[in-house]
């Protein structure tokens, strides 16, 4: 039976809000990322990268919103410190000095990152009938390899 954020237990949802605040970390961190190395690249593939790299920002500030709303509509507290995303994410930060491969391996494992975690996270909201989340982690999870795609394709 499919379940709105109202009829979840509050187990549940706190369950599927910490997943959530889990996928609003690694976005948040992505999303500085992607505009660190969008200011900082340099190369021959300037032009298409430095587009790149803005997309990819653009889109991950759009995200960091809508899984914070998601968050919020299951009653629970949205994370809203960079501190407490740096802590919490499992993409890291890069100080921007690498060479435009670099740049692309870090961003292409950010984005691979993200693609499994909102796999996780939809799992765990399919697991408690939160179709919705569950929803909506696929769709972010989509976005995600469709830029781990373009990245890789820059690394052939």
């Amino acid at each position: 039976m499919t379940q709105t954020a109202i009829d979840l237990t509050t187990d549940s949802r706190a369950a599927i809000a910490d997943a959530l605040n889990q996928s609003v970390a690694e976005t948040a961190v992505t999303t500085m990322l992607a505009q660190n190395f969008h200011w900082n690249v340099t190369g021959m593939a300037f032009g298409p990268l430095h587009e790149l790299f803005q997309n990819i920002y653009e889109d991950h500030f759009t995200a960091q919103d809508d899984l914070a709303e998601r968050i919020k509509a299951l009653d629970a507290h949205a994370e809203g410190t960079l501190a407490g995303m740096l802590k919490r994410s499992k993409v890291t930060e890069h100080d921007g000095t690498a060479s435009d491969k670099e740049m692309i391996k870090a961003m292409l494992d950010a984005q691979e990152t993200l693609a499994s975690t909102l796999a996780g996270c939809g799992e765990l909201a399919a697991g408690h009938g939160d179709t919705l989340t569950e929803d909506l982690c696929i769709s972010r999870g989509q976005t995600h390899e469709k830029f781990a795609w373009f990245l890789r394709s820059h690394l052939r």
